[in-house]
């Protein structure tokens, strides 16, 4: 079924929520887990249910996505007709940098002219999730849709650009609000930026909106027209992961430690990722590792408990590392203790260092910073 479809990917929608991770990449290249990127599911998504053509909308800080990415290859994309196709910031017309959904839409025009897939799925690169996008479209078609989002009930982390879904008995969309105030811990049912929509409807919306001169595709399109299009709202009940702060992303990524995360996440279908051959980690006499994720690559000599750490870290003699996320490439010195921190890629914690934050507000460390 997804096989009629193409996808879109938006790389660098809601950075404004974490800046301190994006300073030198986009939010889809946030490292996640131990060993992923974020983007890596919503690719996987695309690719477990048949779509082999991406499109890939970047605007800036984008260099390590593409490294990551490569050829396509480890998401097998690496196709002469298809596979990722890094799509330019900026329309066709004016040649200025898109600065909101609606202009990176219309600079998408000449790339979905070409396709002949029967749909487009739209997806940003915000959440962490795995589901079936084949189920999507087959619930698209079955309604004879213009356009289905893809909704989730859940607990709100903070007020952040959400925006609140109503349906009626037949899960046509009614109402919308878009950023209401919310209270962090309200239980609703909001839009994850993930939508199914017709190509040549798309194609359609977009023309009229630019010659009406509009400017929101939240509010323009989606809230202003919703007694006219076919809106409807497809409900995913499974793991959802909100990346829209730096306390939300600790939280995130330990909920890891958590076997029914696990395995919900990366269980039955594979989550793809950059394939780096390295040598398996390596454990001292005297190391100690509790309720951890440790990734391949590693030197452990000293203390890691509830923690995460990605390739490559090394951990030196006494050395503790408490509910913490330590990224690629990072030497904890001798005597060094972290708790509750999140290091970037390539930091250098020095012998003796004691750093500490908390859940709400995680210590953070930049790239290749040496305390």
């Amino acid at each position: 079924m997804a096989a009629s479809a193409v996808g879109v990917i938006f790389s660098n929608m809601h950075e404004e929520n974490v800046p301190e991770l994006v300073r030198k990449r986009t939010i889809a290249s946030i490292p996640f887990g131990g060993r992923y990127r974020i983007i890596d599911f919503q690719l996987s998504n695309m690719v477990n249910s048949g779509i082999t053509t991406i499109g890939l909308m970047t605007n800036n800080n984008y260099r390590s996505l593409i490294d990551h990415l490569g050829s396509g290859k480890d998401w097998d994309l690496a196709r002469k007709d298809g596979g990722i196709i890094l799509l330019p910031p900026f329309s066709d017309k004016s040649g200025k940098l898109y600065t909101n959904r609606l202009e990176a839409l219309s600079s998408l025009m000449s790339f979905l002219n070409k396709r002949q897939e029967k749909y487009v799925v739209m997806s940003d690169c915000d959440s962490v999730a795995k589901f079936d996008i084949s189920d999507v479209i087959a619930y698209h078609e079955s309604k004879n849709a213009d356009i289905t989002m893809v909704t989730h009930f859940g607990e709100i982390e903070r007020q952040s650009d959400y925006m609140l879904v109503n349906a009626d008995e037949d899960d046509r969309v009614n109402e919308v609000k878009i950023n209401p105030h919310l209270t962090a811990g309200e239980q609703v049912e909001f839009y994850v930026n993930v939508m199914v929509v017709n190509r040549q409807f798309l194609l359609n919306l977009v023309e009229d909106t630019v010659t009406h001169g509009y400017t929101s595709f939240e509010n323009d399109i989606i809230a202003k027209q919703l007694n006219s299009l076919k809106i409807y709202k497809y409900r995913f009940d499974g793991y959802y992961a909100g990346i829209d702060s730096m306390a939300a992303y600790y939280k995130r990524n330990m909920e890891l430690l958590n076997k029914e995360v696990r395995d919900e996440l990366f269980g039955a279908r594979d989550i793809y990722t950059k394939v780096r051959d390295s040598a398996p980690s390596k454990y001292g006499s005297e190391a100690v590792v509790r309720n951890s994720l440790i990734s391949d690559g590693c030197e452990i000599e000293g203390t890691v408990e509830n923690s995460i750490l990605f390739r490559g870290v090394k951990v030196e003699k006494g050395a503790v590392i408490r509910n913490s996320i330590v990224m690629q490439d990072n030497i904890i010195c001798a005597h060094a203790e972290l708790d509750c921190v999140i290091t970037n890629k390539n930091v250098v914690v020095g012998t003796r260092r004691k750093l500490s934050g908390c859940d709400s507000l995680p210590y953070f460390i930049q790239k290749g910073t040496r305390l």
